[in-house]
């Protein structure tokens, strides 16, 4: 119940208003709608009288003038608050704040504060409201959290603690958006003290509400205090109708990951101490917290009784809960949360991206599909979003399109790149489109996951999404067409390929009927895919340009005249990067090692290297661990990313394992085995694209060939875990007093090394496999394994370059074991 009370003065035109607020029992929270007036908030007086708050509004809306442009009036009310600001004031010790105004004429006036300036209420389903400007109005939710719902809850005196809720508002609502966030640190009293922004772009996910109360099922109320963020800060924990600190005593990560829990904080747990967040002022309620990790609240673990310690606030604990995961991107610098420059999470910090490799537009549609947006996307005009400040993350970013996040395209190493923040990156993305794309050739059409430019899956945009044909009906008139429309003028093939449900890209078209003679796919007769019999997942494709004869070669001889060392596959001309994510069928020559483990699929030991159709070349250190038993191990031969069933990929069990028998597990010397696959004589595999033999070298004799730009391949380990995806990298060969310097009588004959010395870039094969290739390329495009991956100093570390097996030494012993002439 409000009993309102209003007294009016008309001397000197002076009027004010006191409000007094007589407050009953609150009702029950299921009809929550109440309005925190303004008495009781901001208009409170301080013990001597005056107001020193911070309202700037008068009854009318009007923005009050700077004090300082009536120095009168600061003279006559000495110490009364009155100076270089805006705020209200009462200087005549009167019962309402009032300040000095401009009049629509341009006159000064003056009026009294509006005391409801910043007032919450509740309406049905929770929905805050605002006061504000003279209006009631609404708070968008996009960046709502419990901490912004607590300090409403706490303003209208319901509870401590409140949960956000988001809601969509209704089609005829009138009232406006006043405030884009709020940014509260968790502890303020009112809305109006917290850090908020009033509204400057498009408001996505609703507007802000509130339900008042504890949000945590278990435990005693936590909130988080002082952090920047709404997932870090000081931990306060509520007990007896009072907030309280936690001493770090024993305080680890463990205790955060509880903590994080209980708030329902999901990302990487820290804990951190010594007051980071900063000293809290309260209580100090709980010391000596213990947690397993495990637990649901902190009540549930051991530590102190309530209120026993034997710390100051100078030991208050803190949180960390980062809900940001490696590669989480945002959109920085737009008017609308739908363009921007393109920024990226990694390893802790936010940076910006090149826009190197970024011309087709398919970078940005993987993008904006990562963000949500399944509508076209385009790239940003060069300078149209300011340029960013601290890291560039990422460069040569090349997708296929399919890609669900951006890391999971190639790319650079982090933080490796050669761009000035004038290069960064900015797109812009859309919601759905219910029409087909075209423009000037016709229906949007590309090709993807193909081993070159000019060949894969057929992908057209319809609806507002990339899809696929459906195989069925797929001819080579309909692939001439593609090509045609593509740019390519040679011969078009028509492919038909499995499509990988990793994909998740829809059916679009299905019995496509071209005569041929048509420029764009939009001319033909076309079928619209909302009912389709294409379930044996195979979708159209086509190879532009396509150039026979080398294929036939490759297929019919290629296994028996003697031909090593191509890569036949057409890739695109990007940058080699040390560690670099390849392009598929750069190594065709590239084996994995893998070892079978009971009751599950064999897992990757080691690299190793197609000499022959039957034959590998390995490190003999691989088999240490396991043995030589052939029933052990698998080689599977054309593979790229090793979570994805590749056409051209095979396992293929083994038959023999010769390890060199020279070879002691106790030494690195003489690190060489071979490895045959079982299979007919001379002829275990055919040859493709995908899967072809290296040249070994000649014995005494030195090939011209570039020593500088040697290359190491494999899917090893890159410092967290294993790559799924082919790395290359690129190493010098180095002269051999620079190893013998540095590993002594550790380094023979039998052995090279490779590496980049310098501080600012090293690569080792550590990016690689143990057994794996070292390989160099001769003057006549063929390419030569020269090393073997078996050892060295650490990974990467200055003056510790690779050490490899030195392949020309055991040449000899390589053509008697494996017959090769």
């Amino acid at each position: 119940m409000l009993n309102v009370g209003i007294t009016c003065h008309n001397g000197s035109n002076m009027w004010s208003m006191s409000v007094v607020l007589i407050k009953s029992v609150l009702g029950s929270q299921s009809s929550q709608n109440h309005l925190q007036n303004a008495a009781f908030a901001l208009c409170d007086m301080e013990p001597s009288g005056y107001y020193n708050g911070s309202l700037t509004t008068t009854t009318s809306g009007s923005v009050c003038l700077n004090w300082s442009d009536f120095p009168d009036y600061i003279q006559q009310y000495p110490n009364r608050g009155l100076g270089n600001h805006n705020y209200c004031r009462n200087p005549d010790g009167g019962a309402t704040p009032w300040c000095f105004y401009q009049l629509s004429s341009g006159a000064t006036g003056w009026a009294n504060c509006d005391c409801s300036q910043g007032s919450v209420r509740l309406k049905e389903g929770g929905r805050v409201e605002l006061y504000y400007s003279g209006l009631w109005g609404m708070i968008c939710g996009d960046e709502w959290t419990d901490l912004d719902a607590s300090v409403v809850c706490r303003q209208l005196g319901l509870s401590e603690t409140g949960t956000a809720l988001r809601q969509r508002p209704s089609v005829l609502e009138l009232l406006p958006f006043h405030l884009q966030s709020t940014n509260c640190r968790g502890d303020e009293k009112m809305l109006s003290q917290c850090n908020y922004q009033e509204m400057f772009r498009a408001c996505i996910q609703g507007t802000a509400g509130a339900t008042c109360g504890s949000s945590q099922a278990i435990g005693s109320p936590l909130r988080l205090v002082g952090g920047k963020k709404s997932f870090e800060g000081r931990v306060e924990v509520y007990r007896d109708g009072r907030w309280g600190t936690i001493c770090d005593d024993q305080w680890d990560d463990k205790d955060a990951e509880v903590v994080c829990r209980q708030l329902d904080l999901s990302g990487i747990s820290r804990a951190v101490s010594w007051a980071h967040f900063g000293k809290g002022s309260g209580p100090i309620l709980l010391d000596e917290v213990e947690c397993s990790g495990n637990e649901l609240s902190l009540d549930q673990c051991k530590k102190s009784d309530w209120g026993e310690h034997n710390c100051d606030h100078i030991e208050d604990a803190g949180v960390i809960c980062d809900p940001f995961v490696e590669g989480t991107i945002r959109l920085a610098g737009g008017l609308h949360p739908s363009e921007g420059r393109v920024e990226i999470y990694h390893n802790g910090i936010w940076g910006c991206v090149c826009d190197d490799g970024w011309k087709t537009g398919i970078n940005a549609q993987v993008t904006c599909r990562q963000l949500g947006f399944s509508g076209p996307a385009r790239l940003a005009s060069k300078g149209e979003f300011a340029p960013g400040q601290g890291f560039i993350l990422l460069d040569d970013v090349a997708c296929i399109g399919m890609e669900s996040s951006l890391i999971d395209c190639p790319h650079s190493n982090w933080g490796q790149h050669d761009c000035s923040h004038e290069e960064d990156v900015g797109i812009h993305c859309s919601l759905i489109s219910d029409r087909i794309t075209e423009d000037k050739t016709g229906v949007l059409v590309r090709l993807v996951d193909g081993d070159s430019t000019n060949e894969g899956h057929v992908e057209i945009f319809l609806n507002g999404r990339w899809g696929r044909i459906c195989a069925g009906g797929w001819t080579e008139s309909a692939a001439a067409v593609v090509c045609r429309q593509l740019g390519y003028s040679g011969t078009a093939v028509a492919t038909s390929r499995p499509y990988s449900d990793a994909w998740h890209a829809p059916v679009h078209l299905d019995n496509v009927e071209c005569s041929g003679t048509e420029h764009t796919l939009g001319e033909c007769i076309v079928h619209k895919s909302g009912q389709h019999n294409c379930w044996q997942k195979k979708s159209a494709g086509v190879m532009c340009d396509y150039m026979g004869k080398e294929s036939q070669v490759i297929r019919n001889y290629g296994s028996n005249i003697g031909l090593c060392g191509l890569r036949l596959a057409q890739h695109r001309n990007r940058r080699i990067i040390g560690g670099n994510k390849s392009p598929r069928g750069s190594w065709p020559w590239q084996v994995s090692l893998r070892v079978k483990e009971f009751h599950k699929d064999a897992r990757l030991l080691c690299g190793a290297t197609l000499i022959s159709s039957c034959w590998v070349v390995t490190a003999a250190h691989c088999f240490k661990r396991f043995g030589v038993d052939v029933r052990r191990y698998l080689l599977r031969v054309g593979d790229h990313h090793t979570g994805v069933r590749d056409e051209s990929e095979r396992e293929l069990p083994v038959e023999k394992i010769l390890l060199h028998r020279n070879y002691r597990s106790s030494s690195n010397d003489n690190d060489i085995a071979l490895v045959r696959m079982l299979g007919k004589e001379d002829n275990c595999l055919s040859f493709s694209r995908h899967v072809f033999p290296v040249c070994l070298p000649v014995r005494k004799q030195k090939p011209n060939m570039d020593r500088n730009t040697c290359v190491i391949s494999g899917w090893g380990d890159t410092g967290r875990s294993y790559s799924r995806t082919l790395l290359q990298g690129t190493v010098p060969l180095l002269p051999k007093k620079v190893c013998k310097s540095r590993y002594g009588k550790k380094f023979t004959n039998r052995m090279l090394c490779a590496g980049n010395l310098s501080e600012d870039n090293r690569v080792d094969s550590c990016q690689g496999d143990s057994g794996g290739p070292l390989v160099c390329q001769r003057s006549n495009t063929q390419w030569v394994i020269l090393g073997i991956t078996s050892w060295g100093y650490g990974c990467g570390q200055k003056d510790s370059p690779g050490v490899y097996t030195k392949v020309s030494k055991f040449v000899p012993w390589i053509k008697k074991v494996t017959k090769l002439i």
